[in-house]
């Protein structure tokens, strides 16, 4: 896996790129080693067509705002340069994906974007952690309680920034497992798993009680009614032979 990830998002005149839809945003958060860079691409992009209606009411961005913003052709080369070699984290990759590549072909470059990078799908993720489950952008966040109140419209930039923040929560907690001779590790590396000595522990055994060994026998003689023997009493009757 490369070391480098980029969080991406676009935003589309429409829903289908074989139908001649275009991406006229592109937002990359960019993140090492799971830590933010401040290395970000964000682009407006005037589409081959006009954005559709039902688009403009999801990320707000009109047509007359995009009349004088460079065709994709303009941006491809530095956009590629700023993806190649990085791990891509969309959420719903095919859709991104299947527009970008779209917009390639459309300008005859020959590269796919899975040629250049490896791309993991945030969807498909929570799908497999939370199945049955709402696994939206938005559901998401009310899950791990991230804050995207300020998320009234989609945006590509936007909605990277807050999938990084999802990424984190969903791949969270250890990040490396160190287990060497001494249990050390560099901190810089993420958590480490430390051995304890337990060499020089003393630990104190607790005796039950009287009352306490008639309550257990109480209980068990309950599950003998309720099942067809108290599994305690059956280890007791058959001791394991080696």
């Amino acid at each position: 896996m490369s070391m480098r990830q980029i969080i991406l998002d676009t935003e589309t005149t429409g829903i289908d790129p074989e139908a001649g839809h275009n991406i006229i945003e592109i937002g990359c958060v960019e993140m090492v080693k799971r830590k933010l860079t401040g290395n970000n691409y964000h682009r407006y992009i005037k589409p081959d067509r006009e954005v559709e209606a039902e688009a403009i009411e999801v990320h707000g961005i009109t047509n007359e705002y995009l009349a004088d913003k460079p065709k994709f052709a303009a941006l491809a080369d530095e956009f590629l340069d700023y993806i190649r070699g990085a791990e891509l984290i969309i959420h719903n990759a095919a859709f991104d994906v299947g527009f970008m590549n779209a917009e390639l072909a459309r300008n005859g470059i020959a590269e796919r974007i899975e040629d250049i990078c490896q791309v993991t799908d945030t969807l498909a993720l929570a799908r497999k952690k939370y199945p049955g489950q709402r696994n939206s952008l938005d559901a998401l966040c009310r899950r791990y309680g991230i804050d995207n109140s300020h998320r009234e419209l989609h945006g590509a930039l936007l909605d990277s920034e807050i999938l990084a923040d999802v990424y984190l929560s969903l791949t969270g907690g250890q990040t490396s497992l160190q287990l060497g001779q001494n249990g050390g590790g560099s901190e810089e590396e993420g958590e480490v798993i430390r051995r304890i000595d337990t060499s020089q522990l003393s630990l104190k055994v607790m005796r039950p009680s009287e009352d306490e060994l008639a309550a257990h026998e109480a209980f068990l003689d309950l599950l003998d009614k309720k099942s067809d023997g108290a599994v305690w009493r059956r280890a007791d009757a058959d001791p394991v032979t080696h």
